[in-house]
């Protein structure tokens, strides 16, 4: 068979496989990738992930401003205090004529000393009469009402560091969207290519059916006609049961890798389409030249904002153990507390309260607790200086693999057209009688083995790209 019909085999495949390309939708692999970084649920955590600490960093925020806040109260018991003042006599006091201050009303002897009684006291001219006095205090209808401002002074630099904190973590948040997005890109390229190879292995299996099965027409004709023995007919006939199996085989994975596609790409619970063509991109060339190395990656930026945390940890951790100083102000009214029936208390009234703190002694806790952050921090520095090595050894080893790919699709595209060469020579020399059938149906299998290979190369070639392109951070 010469090949330009194994290409004119191709063509009709295509339009007997795909159909009406026109009438059905042609997936590229942009399209998927948009797709899936519209609708995968890991991206759209990611996104609400980023969009609260946005949030988280906007209420760390306010803690540098007055706090201003409304309150009221209203007290209604039953609960009332009675107690009564005994009457008593109380001395009396007359002005000095000399001075005008008052002094002692008291009889004094003819030498002008104070007369006094049996029980030690000075003898008062007169005495005034105090009468019994009844105090009712009742707490009952008593209300309130105002408003406070709280103003922190200084906490150690706890707020600070707290909203230093939430910056950092809104770019971690961000950072890990980067990530996210990487990944689910590494995902869907894998699932975009796996169904390609499966469509692209349809494809061999259908013209290796379909040239087992121009073999066996001509086969049984020849046994018809007496030129060929039914032994022939059957090695044939072994070829196509094994052609017709591999075809199943191959529609089969078809269908799975294309479910698996759409679950990727498409939003939850949407039907999947009976028919989804993606674009032949296998003969693009991913040909790179290398460069960068893995600082672009998100990973490595994630770890040196994760140390800064630390970093602002340790000032977090440190400020509970640090004088604290704040301010208060009061605006309000109160009425209620009876006595005998009249408010105590029926007015407006300004207030304010300055409150300072400063530990002293907590038998280590603090410098036990600021180590402890500080080997928190260490660790993290040792985690990523292990990481970043791990990452460049990645980066190196999918170079190396992207390297090999290149090379393995050259060495498969030249052993596919020497297994097609082979089989066009098999086959005329077969039909010269030069050559016996179970060497061509050899020939057939091996340029059948030599497309699949091919295929599976160009697939390779195309993930280790991507898989190269994840490690240094172009995705």
């Amino acid at each position: 068979m010469k090949l330009r019909t194994f290409i004119n085999i191709t063509a009709v495949l295509v339009a007997s496989i795909g159909g009406t390309v026109s009438a059905q939708n042609v997936y590229t692999l942009e399209m998927c990738r948009e797709m899936a970084l519209k609708n995968n649920k890991a991206g759209a955590i990611a996104e609400l992930t980023a969009e609260k600490t946005g949030y988280d960093s906007k209420a760390y925020l306010a803690n540098f401003f007055p706090k201003i806040s409304a309150s009221g109260a209203y007290l209604f018991t039953n609960m009332e205090s009675k107690r009564t003042i005994k009457g008593n006599y109380l001395p009396t006091f007359v002005p000095d004529p000399a001075t005008g201050q008052l002094k002692p009303n008291v009889l004094t002897m003819p030498d002008g000393t104070p007369l006094m009684g049996a029980d030690g006291n000075p003898v008062f001219r007169e005495y005034a009469y105090f009468p019994d006095m009844s105090l009712d205090l009742r707490t009952n209808g008593t209300y309130f009402a105002g408003i406070r401002a709280e103003q922190p002074i200084y906490m150690g630099g706890k707020i600070s560091s707290a909203y230093k904190m939430s910056l950092i973590g809104k770019e971690i948040a961000e950072l890990n969207k980067d990530l996210t997005r990487a990944e689910i890109i590494v995902k869907t390229d894998e699932a975009y290519w796996l169904h390609l190879k499966a469509v692209e292995s349809r494809k061999v299996a259908k013209a290796f059916q379909e040239v087992v099965g121009e073999l066996l027409r001509n086969v049984e004709n020849a046994q018809k006609a007496g030129m060929r023995s039914r032994n022939d007919v059957l090695k044939v006939q072994v070829q196509a049961n094994k052609a017709e199996l591999q075809m199943m085989q191959v529609e089969n994975a078809v269908r799975l890798s294309r479910m698996n596609l759409w679950q990727i790409i498409a939003p939850s619970n949407s039907p999947q389409g009976q028919e989804m063509l993606v674009s032949d991109d296998l003969k693009t060339d991913t040909r790179i030249s290398p460069s960068g190395g893995v600082e672009a990656r998100p990973e490595s930026s994630i770890l040196d904002k994760q140390i800064e945390l630390k970093s602002q940890q340790i000032k977090l951790v440190r400020s509970d153990f640090l004088p604290n100083i704040g301010v208060m102000g009061n605006y309000g009214y109160i009425h209620g507390v009876k006595l005998n029936d009249s408010p105590l208390f029926d007015q407006a009234s300004l207030s304010a309260l300055v409150t300072v703190s400063i530990p002293i002694f907590h038998w280590g806790e603090g410098m036990n607790k600021i180590r402890a952050a500080r080997a928190e921090k260490q660790i993290m520095q040792l985690k990523r200086d292990d990481l970043s090595e791990k990452m460049e050894l990645e980066r190196i080893q999918t170079l190396d693999k992207l390297n090999e790919s290149e090379l393995e699709v050259t060495m498969t595209v030249r052993a596919l057209e020497q297994a097609e060469e082979n089989m066009r020579t098999s086959r005329e020399h077969y039909e010269a009688g030069m050559e016996t059938l179970a060497d061509y149906l050899e020939a057939q299998t091996l340029w059948q083995q030599a497309w699949l290979e091919n295929i599976n190369a160009k697939i390779n070639q195309k993930l280790n790209h991507t898989y190269y392109l994840k490690t240094i951070g172009e995705l």
